[in-house]
């Protein structure tokens, strides 16, 4: 048999093989690498961000927790109060009395009586499908539920609830996002606000407030139509406040070299 001539090799082509090779490796590298930096940074958890888009489940989350801490409070609260009635003395006795006088008019007693209840709710989803115009008109605002609050106390209310928690003169209201801050707690819309005392009274400056008017007459817009309900109530139960009573505030720094401290020796 003839020696049959060995085939020409292709130099290119052998290059091109070996260069497969090398990146095939390379991309088996780093995407090990790139798992195990991920499951470093995850630490067991999910590094997608989809998992954070039920907002309502958050704010429960957030809802369990702030509930968790005023518990904790209340106990803490009861502790000191048990240990201070066992001092034996005239003067604690005596600022105990004056403080307990205070206690109602501060809200740390339970009231009931009649009065009204407010529900400011948000604008239902076809009409939010449907608008054309300033969607910021179709949510209930901070502004809005102060506005019903200030109203209820100018008509003479003894005692404000907003959702469920007793309002007090250190009670902050603050918008999150969709849902209302108040006490450290969210709460997700609709809102309903209480208050106890005259009915007259209370739907009186309610009614004449004009902050609220235009409120009114934006929920009777059927392309606004954010939601607006006023029910007079024979009993309304307000529990006693069981939050902070404490003030934080900020405190000015004065500037270097003007009399004050150094912000570098703080």
């Amino acid at each position: 048999m003839d020696d049959q001539p060995e085939p020409a090799r292709d130099p290119e082509r052998r290059g091109r093989t070996g260069g497969w090779a090398i990146g095939t490796v390379a991309v088996v590298l780093v995407s090990g690498l790139l798992f195990v930096a991920s499951a470093q940074s995850s630490q067991g958890t999910d590094l997608r961000p989809g998992r954070y888009d039920d907002l309502a489940a958050l704010t429960q989350e957030e809802a369990d927790r702030a509930e968790s801490l005023q518990e904790r409070v209340a106990a803490l609260t009861q502790e000191v109060k048990e240990l201070t009635d066992q001092v034996d003395d005239d003067d604690v006795r005596r600022y105990q009395r004056e403080a307990k006088a205070l206690e109602a008019p501060a809200g740390l007693r339970a009231q009931r009586g009649p009065g009204v209840v407010v529900t400011l709710s948000d604008a239902p989803d076809d009409v939010v499908d449907a608008t054309t115009g300033d969607q910021n008109l179709l949510v209930v605002h901070q502004q809005d539920i102060q506005a019903v609050v200030n109203a209820m106390w100018q008509g003479g209310a003894t005692a404000v609830v907003l959702q469920g928690q007793r309002m007090v003169s250190t009670t902050g209201i603050k918008c999150e996002g969709n849902s209302v801050v108040i006490q450290g707690v969210p709460y997700p819309q609709p809102y309903v606000i209480e208050a106890v005392g005259d009915v007259g009274d209370l739907t009186g400056a309610l009614a004449d407030d004009d902050y609220l008017q235009i409120y009114r007459e934006q929920s009777d817009d059927p392309t606004i139509d954010v939601g607006w309900e006023l029910e007079l109530e024979d009993e309304v139960k307000a529990p006693a406040y069981d939050g902070l009573l404490d003030l934080t505030y900020a405190t000015p720094i004065a500037p270097s070299g003007a009399g004050g401290a150094d912000q570098n020796d703080r």
